[in-house]
């Protein structure tokens, strides 16, 4: 599925990197550790989380992530978002805590909506 499709479907706000959205979201890890995200998540995935500081994009772009999506409305830094745009990482925005989200995104991956 796209990201322009999951964020269309999960009423999504784009923060960066709206240039990205047909990349395509092959799965989904949630995480706020970085080490963790490091050792578990995947490329393609979308990586759900609460952090909003600048590394963040590090992470994201050498697991080749096809998103950030931020929970539970946390403000992002700016620098995080300047960072986005030179790496070319889309991040994405929900008022819903990381649990509401991950379940939604899980059956949009599985079942296509």
């Amino acid at each position: 599925m796209k990201v322009k499709e999951i964020v269309k479907k999960m009423k999504l706000k784009v923060v960066a990197g709206k240039d990205f959205l047909e990349r395509e979201a092959k799965g989904g890890y949630a995480g706020d550790l970085l080490s963790d995200v490091l050792a578990g998540s995947k490329e393609g995935d979308v990586w759900l989380t609460v952090q909003v500081h600048p590394n963040i994009i590090a992470v994201s772009a050498m697991k080749g992530h096809c998103a950030i999506l931020i929970t539970s409305s946390k403000t992002i830094e700016e620098e995080t978002i300047e960072k986005a745009k030179e790496e070319k990482i889309t991040i994405l925005s929900t008022p819903l805590n990381t649990f509401e989200a991950a379940g939604k995104l899980s059956r949009l991956l599985e079942n296509g909506g």
